[in-house]
């Protein structure tokens, strides 16, 4: 252990996989966001802390079951010539999941009730927590197969993991109320969500599609956005998204 960590190579691949699984972990962190403006505000904290908190303990659990996850990668059956593993079903159910949930929350948004009419307010506590984890298995095998390509030793994974999630946990309510708080950005981040699920099932039939160029066109579109907001804000009130609970 002591040898571990004289190395310098140890920190340079513990901080590097630190960033990584913190770059991997933002689509999660703008996922939490979403669901947990569903609850009643004074249960929303709480949700957003369990959520990061079954994201980290079920990529550590999949990083102590690394044979299980090698063994995924194996094909299981063959479609039209396209060889599919458990792996590639999980990234096609995942994204599936995503672009109907993203589609559902969008349409719940700009066409559904406001207030205690809504039908959104069937949306539990529980409900969302069990929909977080669901999503959550998805992100945590394509960070953990991610982790896995770039690092030998377990000790390092399970510690970048734990570091990124604590880093995740200091800026998920800032960037969760943020994202309340403004409509349009609220609608980019659940089209981005959108296109997150397109790129899974990409992965999913072996296309692969290089996250950068994803995670730029996020960036760029929220500083444009960013630079609208503030142009907006002595103009007219902006558009405001149907909430499922008043004053939320």
């Amino acid at each position: 252990m002591l040898e571990l960590l004289a190395s310098p190579q140890t920190w340079i691949a513990l901080a590097t996989l630190t960033a990584l699984e913190l770059v991997l972990g933002i689509d999660n962190i703008i996922f939490i966001s979403i669901l947990v403006d569903k609850l009643p505000p004074a249960q929303r904290e709480r949700a957003r802390r369990i959520g990061l908190f079954m994201a980290m303990f079920m990529r550590i659990g999949l990083l102590l079951v690394l044979a299980w996850i090698v063994g995924l990668v194996a094909p299981l059956f063959t479609v039209l010539g396209q060889e599919i593993s458990g792996r590639d079903l999980i990234l096609i159910a995942g994204g599936l999941f995503l672009v109907w949930k993203a589609t559902h929350e969008i349409h719940g948004s700009l066409e559904g009730e406001e207030g205690e009419a809504s039908a959104a307010v069937k949306g539990t506590f529980t409900a969302v927590i069990l929909q977080i984890m669901l999503i959550d298995i998805v992100f945590s095998l394509d960070s953990i197969i991610t982790a896995v390509g770039m690092v030998d030793d377990v000790r390092i994974m399970i510690t970048a993991v734990i570091l990124s999630v604590a880093l995740m946990m200091l800026f998920a309510r800032p960037i969760g109320e943020f994202v309340s708080r403004h409509p349009s950005i609220k609608m980019l981040a659940l089209s981005f969500l959108v296109v997150v699920g397109v790129v899974l099932i990409a992965e999913g039939f072996d296309h692969h599609v290089p996250k950068g160029y994803v995670y730029f066109a996020m960036a760029f579109s929220v500083v444009v956005e960013m630079l609208n907001i503030n142009a907006r804000k002595r103009r007219a009130k902006p558009v405001e998204l149907h909430s499922p609970y008043r004053g939320g």
